[in-house]
């Protein structure tokens, strides 16, 4: 099948997977040896309801994407991390484990479409898979960020300032390096916010999360003036 139909297919599978797997709202708290009960790695629940624009605005990208054959070279990453996507709520219900390493997988294939998708289709192309990838990196940081809680390898807190200060560092590399993409920003931010939220918008974690806000803002600033390395 041709990847651009392919695509649309993905993408529509993709936002109907949660159905598949009914009220599924995080991994539970016994899902590890060292039971996870509010963890302060984890964004405040309303910040999930990004998923629903994030399937929107790549189901309507890959409709336009149909007509675009100057997409080709970003459609094989981009089929593979909707793939993996597709599944991944399956998998989560059962092994926390897994579903960190599926969603590295889809990040690292979400960042690859990004990259190559050309910066000039912005609305359609860079900006849905942006706020796609912004999300993903968060939200891989906090799998590591509760796998390594919840199997005793850090404290809930430790886990915490270790990964969003990861988070951090990956979007402010991310952002610097694609432009025009605010969307991207944006998604990380978001997530970041929502782990100050978590925490009580005044405690250190919630500072830390906001010097990550303050840093990929920066980085989106910078990415509006200069073209991407």
């Amino acid at each position: 099948m041709p990847l651009a139909p392919l695509i649309l297919i993905l993408s529509i599978a993709f936002a109907l997977s949660p159905l598949l797997v009914a009220d599924f709202d995080g991994f539970d708290a016994d899902q590890f040896p060292v039971p996870q009960i509010d963890p302060p790695v984890q964004p405040e629940g309303y910040a999930f309801a990004i998923w629903g624009v994030i399937y929107l605005w790549l189901i309507a990208s890959a409709m336009i994407g149909l007509r675009r054959p100057d997409w080709a070279p970003m459609r094989p990453a981009l089929a593979v991390s909707l793939a993996v996507g597709s599944g991944w709520l399956a998998v989560a219900v059962s092994s926390p484990v897994w579903a960190s390493v599926l969603i590295w997988i889809m990040l690292g294939t979400a960042l690859l479409a990004l990259f190559r998708m050309p910066p000039r289709d912005g609305v359609w192309g860079t900006w849905p898979l942006g706020l796609y990838a912004g999300w993903l990196s968060a939200a891989s940081c906090v799998s590591l960020g509760l796998l390594t809680a919840g199997y005793g390898i850090l404290s809930g807190d430790v886990a915490a300032y270790v990964f969003v200060i990861v988070a951090s560092v990956l979007a402010f590399w991310v952002q610097r390096r694609i432009a025009y993409v605010p969307t991207y920003g944006v998604a990380v931010a978001w997530a970041l916010f929502a782990v100050a939220v978590q925490n009580g918008l005044n405690t250190p974690i919630a500072f830390v999360a906001y010097a990550g806000i303050a840093g990929v803002a920066y980085a989106a600033r910078h990415s509006l003036t200069r073209p991407a390395t």
